[in-house]
């Protein structure tokens, strides 16, 4: 007999429809799962068994052939383990078909029949709308937040059968009960906690207005990575179009906790310098999100940039410019999302205090020259703000004196964003200065008389290239937007071109 129970399989980012067909026929007793599955979903099998014997049915003595549909996608996972045991309980006289019809069935099965979790649920119940879920108690939160779903959540093997024969009622949930608060969650960090760095602090400031890329620069015990870590705490909250999106990656890595399955506060990812290329960018095999897609919608930070391998940062260049990541094999091309604020640090040397009052720097001019060409041109003129953070004085060091708190720049940050907003209503909802191309800086841009004189004369002694005009000239925009001024002024042009010191000190 055949029957067949409805699941999905998330491919990227996107679920795809898989009907689970389940046929128990005469022959010596066997199971063979088709379908190109991959050995997580071969394993399925003695999962299968095990479950359905310790809930008390029967496991059929007959040959069982298991077939995923379509049969050239690539199967992997746990998630068809309930599919599976239900389908092959209605193909065996146990369970009515009827009962399973227009139903999509996803769950990981322990031996004693306990359903686990799976990741990837977010991506199934969007991508397959309008229908019935079935799936793990603890993925439930994550699955009812699309309001077209009705999510059904299980518990055990059991639970399931007597659901469908009619035998037990189970609470749906239905809809999106969960919602984003007005306030990003705290964790104690603040930027209340900083000493001196005025130029630094303000530079983050832009840089978190305007989703612009920022490169620090200053020696050890600076406060470079403080200063990163409290980016979350100064950025406005994510809208719920943002939470989704960025949601959908965390669900397939299986990062989404069930307790709060929204995220609101924004991403903030700061791999290891040892982080392979795959892990920083995506892919593998079967390709998945990498750090930069975890970091969409919030802030990578890449700590003593030059450490990472050249082949990794060359990488960052595409989503850099078009925020997403295209990855390519054989089987086909998936796109992930990477829209993201680069904050990166590094040393000015390899010993860490060139330029330093206080102590002096030991490099020989071959030794900084190639530690800082592990840096490319191209990948330094995709950051749009390079500023140095010199070491902390004695007395900025004792001062009891408490800066300027989160809270306080995040009130100016949000008026900066609500005027690019409204600036580019016809752009997106989700845009803002730094993402704007070409023609869109040109449009919006536009300077005075004065402004086009301080430009020029900058761009005669730091020789910037056109990248880097283009990204001063959003700067600008950014600056004049804190500062409530429609009009790009010459004093946001000069504040603009001083946050592009490695221009200066490179190329002069």
């Amino acid at each position: 007999m055949l029957a067949k129970v409805h699941s999905a399989a998330v491919v990227g980012l996107s679920a795809v429809p898989v009907t689970v067909e389940v046929d128990v026929s005469d022959g010596l007793p066997s199971v063979s799962i088709v379908g190109l599955p991959d050995a997580t979903v071969k394993e399925s099998k003695e999962r299968i068994r095990s479950a359905i014997k310790n809930t008390q049915y029967a496991w059929p003595q007959s040959r069982i052939t298991v077939n995923l549909a379509p049969a050239d996608v690539k199967k992997e996972g746990s998630a068809f383990d309930l599919p599976i045991a239900l389908g092959l309980l209605a193909a065996s006289n146990q369970l009515d078909q009827a009962a399973l019809d227009g139903t999509v069935i996803v769950g990981e099965l322990a031996l004693d029949g306990t359903i686990r979790p799976v990741p990837g649920i977010l991506p199934i119940t969007l991508g397959l709308k309008n229908r019935r879920f079935l799936v793990p108690a603890a993925n439930a939160p994550e699955a009812a937040m699309v309001s077209s779903a009705t999510v059904y959540p299980l518990e055990h093997l059991h639970q399931a059968i007597a659901f469908l024969r009619g035998q037990e009622k189970i609470m749906a949930l239905q809809g999106a009960p969960f919602l984003l608060s007005d306030e990003p969650e705290e964790d104690g960090a603040d930027f209340s906690d900083i000493k001196g760095q005025p130029l630094a602090r303000r530079a983050v400031e832009v840089a978190a207005a305007g989703g612009h890329n920022l490169l620090l620069l200053g020696p050890p015990g600076a406060g470079k990575t403080m200063l990163a870590r409290r980016i979350p705490t100064i950025m406005p909250p994510l809208s719920l179009q943002e939470s989704l999106q960025t949601a959908q990656i965390y669900s397939v890595m299986g990062l989404l906790s069930p307790e709060r399955p929204l995220l609101n506060r924004r991403p903030f990812r700061s791999p290891h310098h040892t982080v392979s290329d795959v892990g920083l960018v995506g892919g593998g095999s079967n390709p998945k999100p990498g750090e930069i897609s975890l970091a969409h919608h919030g802030v990578l930070f890449l700590d003593e940039l030059p450490e990472f391998s050249r082949s990794s940062l060359e990488s960052l260049r595409q989503p850099l410019e078009e925020g997403f990541v295209t990855i390519t094999r054989a089987q086909g091309t998936l796109t992930f999302p990477a829209q993201f604020v680069l904050v990166a640090s590094m040393n000015p040397c390899p010993c860490g205090f060139l330029g330093d009052a206080a102590r002096a720097c030991v490099c020989m001019p071959a030794q900084i020259q190639k530690y800082r060409a592990k840096v490319s041109g191209p990948i330094l003129d995709r950051i749009d703000l390079h500023v140095e953070v010199p070491a902390l004085t004695m007395s900025e060091l004792t001062s009891e004196e408490q800066g300027e708190a989160s809270s306080a720049i995040r009130a100016r940050i949000e008026q900066a964003r609500a005027r690019q907003r409204e600036r580019f209503k016809q752009e997106g909802p989700l845009f803002c200065n730094a993402r704007m191309n070409h023609k869109q800086t040109r449009r919006y841009c536009r300077l005075d008389p004065d402004g086009k004189e301080l430009i020029r004369r900058a761009i005669q002694v730091i020789r910037l290239s056109a990248r880097a005009y283009d990204k001063v000239l959003k700067i600008s925009r950014t600056i004049a937007d804190l500062a409530g001024s429609q009009e790009i002024g010459p004093e946001h042009v000069a504040e603009a071109v001083q946050y592009r010191s490695l221009d200066r000190t490179t190329r002069v």
